[in-house]
């Protein structure tokens, strides 16, 4: 048996194939994690670890106008909590993901122990935000779009740069594609926020 690690670059996606005597098991995942503190990593439901670089400086720039913008939004609404691109969740699928930016309604946050808090908690946020790189496929990351709605989220949305599209993905409907828009709106699964455009592209 082997595990593959998948090292994700800004430009070309490397597979590594480490000898195990099985899975990589939840706690050997997190020992991974807490050893390489610097990368991003992630894991899907069949088991690849994916080991992602820290973001080039101006993604890192996006994605903090991403997570500043939700968490201004968060303080004010007060219904839930504000994640950044450095929290890991537990999706029901046995997936270890990362969005760019996610929130959590309150009473489902609370839910949790604090022991499940404290670790990649076991809960799929309702609202993910992903900001595509250029060494994704536009078809992975809208697959990882669908696996959050498979799993519990109500509202992704995909921002893809390179296109100046958004694609807003919501429960039981096709996704909706936003073409350069100046501002989106989470109405009516997140009542008043919106997210100006113009320092993400």
């Amino acid at each position: 048996m082997t595990t593959t690690l998948r090292i994700q670059t800004e430009t070309t996606p490397v597979i590594v194939s480490l000898p195990t005597n099985g899975d990589m098991t939840r706690d050997e995942f997190s020992a991974l994690c807490l050893a390489n503190r610097d990368l991003r990593i992630e894991r899907t439901a069949t088991g690849e670890v994916i080991i992602m670089p820290p973001a080039f400086s101006d993604t890192g720039n996006r994605n903090f106008n991403l997570a500043a913008h939700l968490w201004v939004w968060s303080e004010q609404d007060g219904t839930g909590l504000g994640f950044d691109s450095s929290a890991g969740f537990t999706l029901p699928n046995g997936a270890i993901r990362a969005p760019d930016a996610a929130w959590i309604r309150a009473e489902r946050w609370h839910g949790l122990t604090e022991d499940e808090k404290a670790s990649f908690a076991p809960i799929c946020p309702d609202f993910v935000i992903e900001l595509r790189s250029t060494s994704d496929t536009l078809k992975s990351v809208q697959a990882k779009m669908q696996e959050y709605l498979e799993n519990g989220a109500q509202l992704g949305w995909l921002i893809d740069r390179k296109s100046r599209k958004v694609h807003i993905y919501r429960l039981k409907q096709a996704p909706q594609v936003l073409e350069n828009p100046e501002q989106v709106s989470g109405d009516p699964e997140l009542t008043g926020f919106s997210l100006p455009m113009a320092k993400i592209w």
